[in-house]
């Protein structure tokens, strides 16, 4: 317990930056942000040691002040600063093009067999299905008919007629 004791008695604010420094570094690695908070409590008590007056800013003080600041902090990040943990996607269907096609119009370019067949959207022929909707008739889509997309299954888009 003495050796302990003397450690405590030796840290300076670089000790608390060291310590910062590796918290951060395993943060990195594991990327909980609960360790993020941790090494902010940490350069918090060197600023504090650094700041403090005389006794207060001694050890004792530093220590009792970093284990305030790291559980205040843990329980901000897991409060208040969730939505930091949240990847927001600023474009959600950027690598799935059958999304970005709900809403498009197109041209059939053969008659729907069996709730089958082709469309032309833009440049680019798609398989498609008919929308199984209330009394649609599978032969209801014929060449040249205007087809509104209504969603996508599989490699497939469903469509209606428009």
């Amino acid at each position: 317990m003495e050796f302990v004791v003397s450690l405590l008695e030796q840290m300076t604010i670089w000790h608390w930056l060291g310590v910062g420094i590796l918290l951060l570094c395993v943060e990195i690695m594991v990327g909980t942000f609960d360790l993020l908070w941790i090494a902010v409590a940490a350069f918090a008590a060197g600023l504090f040691g650094l700041v403090a007056p005389g006794e207060m800013g001694g050890w004792q003080g530093q220590l009792v002040f970093f284990g305030v600041a790291a559980v205040v902090l843990v329980i901000m990040g897991r409060t208040v600063f969730r939505g930091m943990r949240q990847v927001v996607a600023t474009h959600p269907n950027l690598n799935d093009r059958m999304s970005t096609m709900v809403g498009q119009r197109g041209v059939a370019i053969r008659r729907f067999q069996q709730g089958a067949g082709k469309v032309r959207i833009g440049d680019t022929e798609w398989l498609a299905v008919m929308d199984s909707g209330p009394m649609v008739d599978p032969f209801e889509i014929n060449a040249g008919d205007e087809v509104l997309v209504t969603g996508a299954q599989g490699t497939s888009l469903r469509v209606k007629p428009a």
